[in-house]
């Protein structure tokens, strides 16, 4: 078989695995919200509502209906991509609080995921180029305890620290209320600010994303530098780094133009499915700061019961995670031949 006809065949198999992944996610979310205790009538109208008004909204949201008629009509809807509308906040719908909150969410991931990159990458690095010294240890000792240290008991750590005793920086929200948001097509602070030219709001977005996006990169830079400690270390035991040794190529050079590029594949593999969970699964973070984020919302949404919400950003996260996932498949299989089975 040729390199163009498997890569092909590859392609297809991955982009048929995909809807059988979110068809799976979905079917368990929706049997799991149906199966924990309590009843979303409750959390709408209170435990105290007359039971007339309780059967008519019940009958009013479809859940009067058996349960496979109930997952009937929401695989139904979901094949006509409606994510339905939220029962908490009446009338707006699942993609209107998608557009609303995750604008928030992309920029702490990015934010948080550029820490992390350059933290990960210079500690690992250091640690790998120094094999058995104390920068060794330091680097394993590193990438254990981000690892190991909960997200939200450091983000209350930094909190404590720098916002309550110190006073360096605010507490909670995305942007000053006092003040206007910066107001764009993208819905990124940073970028809108930017392409306004407005300076002093970019300066403000970047002083509120300040210790929220600190807490993610330092955490998830651990996960980083293993990878790259670990796979450089082997790179540098290549013959063709030992070729360049000995052509007296200095070792930084060496690092930098030759091991790490190498050693940066199956890093950028992890990237990418890092971005991806990130994305949904920042829950910790967003939580903590009170980041309006897409993640924070599915936290409200999963406390006050309110399914078609859960549902449709559990959909929403996973397709995201589907497609990045197929596309670094992809891009790695194109690199490299012999991972297409």
């Amino acid at each position: 078989m040729s390199r163009s006809n498997s890569l092909r065949l590859y392609v297809i198999s991955r982009l048929l695995l995909a809807p059988l992944m979110i068809w799976t996610i979905t079917t368990v979310v929706f049997l799991l919200m149906r199966a924990t205790p309590g009843d979303p009538v409750d959390a709408l109208l209170g435990s105290r509502a007359p039971e007339a008004a309780k059967a008519l909204m019940r009958t009013k949201l479809g859940l009067d209906q058996p349960l496979p008629k109930q997952y009937l009509d929401y695989l139904g809807d979901l094949l006509s991509f409606n994510l339905g509308s939220s029962l908490a906040s009446q009338g707006q719908t699942v993609w209107q609080i998608i557009g609303d909150h995750f604008p928030a969410t992309v920029e702490l991931t990015l934010c948080g995921m550029i820490i992390a990159a350059a933290v990960g990458l210079t500690v690992g690095s250091i640690a790998a180029s120094r094999p058995n010294t104390v920068f060794d240890a330091g680097g394993r000792v590193f990438g254990i305890v981000t690892y190991a240290v909960p997200m939200y008991w450091f983000g209350m750590i930094l909190q404590l620290v720098f916002s309550v005793q110190l006073g360096w920086f605010p507490i909670g929200t995305r942007f000053p209320l006092s003040q206007i948001a910066p107001a764009g097509p993208t819905g990124l602070y940073l970028l809108d600010s930017l392409l306004h030219g407005d300076l002093a709001q970019f300066g403000t977005t970047v002083y509120y994303l300040a210790l929220p996006s600190l807490t993610l990169g330092i955490l998830i830079s651990g996960v980083f530098e293993r990878i790259v400690r670990v796979n450089l270390r082997q790179t540098l035991k290549a013959d063709y780094v030992e070729a360049a040794r000995a052509r007296g190529i200095s070792e930084f050079r060496i690092i930098t133009a030759h091991a790490l590029k190498n050693a940066m594949i199956p890093v950028i593999t992890i990237l990418g499915l890092t971005f991806a969970s990130l994305l949904g699964g920042a829950v910790l973070t967003e939580v903590t700061f009170s980041w309006p984020g897409l993640a924070n919302r599915l936290y409200e949404a999963i406390s006050q019961r309110d399914y078609p919400v859960v549902q449709g950003l559990m959909v929403f996260f996973a397709a995201i995670v589907a497609l990045v996932s197929i596309a670094i498949d992809i891009l790695n299989a194109y690199v490299d031949p012999r991972i297409r089975y």
